[in-house]
């Protein structure tokens, strides 16, 4: 890890697609910059990346994105390496940790609206595996938000490639503010 200055932790590689997709539309070069984006496999091993790359660690700049259901674990981890968030979303931000409310997907179809979504959809041609969900039971009379959240999760690397393609179709005065934050603060 020769010539890294900063680590940004996320939970996983869809997240790290994203956020260097953005990067790129924001004209930085992340890798030359010295930043690497970590995915973790998950919010629960944070504290060992905090250990190997923090101030103990390598002592680096680091920076994070986590789903609201795994704020309370990388608070933790943040409050337990020495770091300290104040016990708050305010405070894990002044750090560089930023939160997705729900997640990811969330975020950045809430940033799009459904509409335009449905549009990378049909672009990308599975608008016919979409309408399919929105027919199954399950779903039926669900927000188009919540559907569109589902089907992002569904199939084994949808996520990672509808982070990326989200990202690349979004307008820039729309990005979800976990995303622009984090990259921000390295």
């Amino acid at each position: 890890m020769k010539g890294i200055r900063a680590a940004i932790f996320v939970e996983g590689v869809s997240d790290q697609q994203a956020l260097d997709a953005l990067a790129r539309r924001r004209g930085r070069d992340l890798e030359a910059e010295g930043v690497s984006i970590v995915p973790m496999g998950g919010a629960h091993g944070i504290r060992r990346f905090l250990d190997e790359y923090g101030p103990l660690g390598m002592g680096l700049r680091l920076a994070g994105v986590c789903d609201a259901g795994e704020e309370l674990e990388v608070r933790r981890a943040l409050d337990l390496a020495g770091m300290g968030t104040e016990g708050s979303r305010s405070g894990m931000e002044r750090l560089g940790f930023f939160v997705c409310d729900p997640d990811l997907e969330a975020e950045l179809i809430r940033a799009h609206g459904a509409d335009s979504v449905v549009q990378v959809l049909a672009d990308e041609g599975d608008l016919s595996s979409f309408r399919t969900l929105q027919k199954q039971p399950p779903w039926i009379g669900r927000s188009p938000d919540e559907q569109l959240r589902r089907f992002m999760g569904s199939g084994a690397r949808r996520k990672i490639r509808y982070g990326r393609l989200l990202v690349d179709a979004l307008d820039l005065d729309r990005v979800p503010r976990p995303l622009d934050g984090v990259l921000k603060h390295v």
